[in-house]
């Protein structure tokens, strides 16, 4: 849906309501509002990929290739949410911007299931060659080493709720394959396994599956029986007020990946890099640190955005060709130059809010895009001097004729009108041209 200055309208349609996408009914605006950004100001585009080998269950696969890489280019593996897609992932986080930047590659698996849930509880899945998604999304990788040459010691994962859980998933059966993974709102490995054919797993979902670290840890090497290699890093995202599944899960995956990885539950280095983010490193206190843990305070399923996507990259090590920074704290991706002030008025089922776009920065931002996610039940009907493009549950806006700049020190405004089911909030983070603003 597109609206236009000044009136255009448009709706959002809601997903279905089964189990599995009610689960997941809210995920849209998840990622939107963790790595949100606008599309990458490139030549290169996302294309699909068939044939690229064993699938046992039929996903999907598209690939980001930037249009400068490496010579033996990383890749990334980019997993998305229950209800999404490949493309979606592509399209609503910053990874394919930041692949722009650093000269790596982006997989982006699609489940092609009912729901677009990945299968992370099948004992097919939670085994080595299996037989089910997570063959495919090796093959995916497998392909992209034979065809453009990446690099094997450079494969990372990353992915939100199904696709954190499968994030979990893969390091767990293939640690020879991934060197390190990010997770933001999953559950443990194994711990979503069930053996009825059901692909959700109410106990877990709910917090309530707690297990010694020696426990996870069983779970993790019984994946691939025998393998003596070395085990991938893992970080680690989840908020705190996160009713899809609950922030138990966080501390478990914590207890789980240390005793994996053979380091100290007890944090070598903590600290708050970010109002509301208590982050822990343990077995090193580098910004490579073998685990690395960050809670989000007051945090729900939707986790907000601003620098996430970028510390992802930071902790993999692509925005420095996969070197080590050394024991000290890593330097954490800073905001972007630009500060939103956003103000709304609520009425029954309506609402309308005006943003203020200012440039805090030293030079002038020529055709901006500002992306953000509204909250769930919110859809966009109307809006003035600028355009607004929704996509799931990202809406990125761009200027009209007589707003394309923003110079140093200046502000741009303009607005929306919008229909709302209860929640008349205005949106929790804003990013300008791919980087997140501050909020006033």
């Amino acid at each position: 849906m597109t609206t236009t200055s000044p009136r255009t309208a448009g709706r959002r349609r809601r997903p279905p309501r089964t189990v599995l996408a009610t689960l997941l009914g809210a995920l849209a605006p998840l990622l939107a509002a963790m790595f949100l950004t606008a599309p990458p100001a490139s030549a290169a585009t996302l294309t699909e990929v068939t044939g690229f080998g064993a699938n046992p269950s039929g996903l999907r696969m598209h690939l980001y290739v930037p249009d400068t890489v490496q010579q033996r280019p990383a890749i990334l593996v980019a997993v998305h949410y229950c209800t999404g897609s490949g493309p979606a992932f592509h399209s609503g986080t910053e990874f394919a911007s930041l692949a722009d930047r650093h000269g790596f590659i982006v997989i982006y698996p699609s489940a092609t299931r009912s729901g677009q849930c990945f299968d992370v509880s099948s004992p097919q899945a939670l085994r080595r060659d299996g037989g089910s998604d997570p063959v495919g999304i090796r093959s995916m990788v497998d392909h992209v080493q034979r065809t453009h040459g990446g690099d094997p010691e450079r494969v990372y994962v990353t992915g939100a709720s199904s696709g954190a859980m499968m994030t979990n998933v893969l390091l767990g059966v293939y640690p020879d394959v991934f060197k390190a993974g990010a997770a933001f709102a999953g559950v443990p490995f194994g711990c979503f396994a069930t053996t009825d054919g059901s692909g959700w797993n109410s106990a877990c979902a709910q917090g309530q599956i707690s297990r010694t670290p020696q426990e996870w840890g069983d779970l993790v090497r019984a994946a691939h029986p025998g393998y003596t290699g070395p085990r991938p890093r893992m970080q680690i995202w989840h908020g705190t007020t996160d009713d899809v599944l609950r922030y138990p899960n966080f501390g478990e995956q914590i207890k789980q990946w240390t005793q994996v990885l053979g380091v100290s539950q007890t944090p070598a280095y903590s600290d708050q890099p970010q109002a509301g983010w208590n982050r822990t490193r343990y077995g090193g206190t580098g910004d490579q640190a073998p685990v690395e843990a960050i809670s989000l305070q007051g945090t729900g399923h939707n986790v907000p955005g601003g620098g996430m996507a970028a510390r992802v990259i930071a902790f993999f090590g692509l925005d420095q060709g996969g070197g080590d920074p050394g024991p000290g704290p890593g330097p954490d991706p800073q905001p972007g130059a630009c500060r939103v002030g956003i103000a709304t008025n609520a009425w029954n089922t309506g609402l309308t809010a005006e943003l203020t776009v200012t440039n805090t920065g030293t030079t002038t931002v020529s055709g901006w895009s500002l992306a953000f996610s509204l909250p769930p039940g919110q859809a966009i009907t109307a809006g003035w001097n600028a355009t607004y493009t929704t996509s799931g549950g990202t809406v990125t806006a761009t200027p009209v004729a007589h707003n394309t700049s923003i110079a140093p020190g200046a502000s741009v405004s303009f607005g929306y009108q919008a229909t709302h089911t209860g929640n008349a909030a205005g949106p929790a983070a804003f990013a300008l041209n791919g980087a997140g603003c501050t909020m006033s």
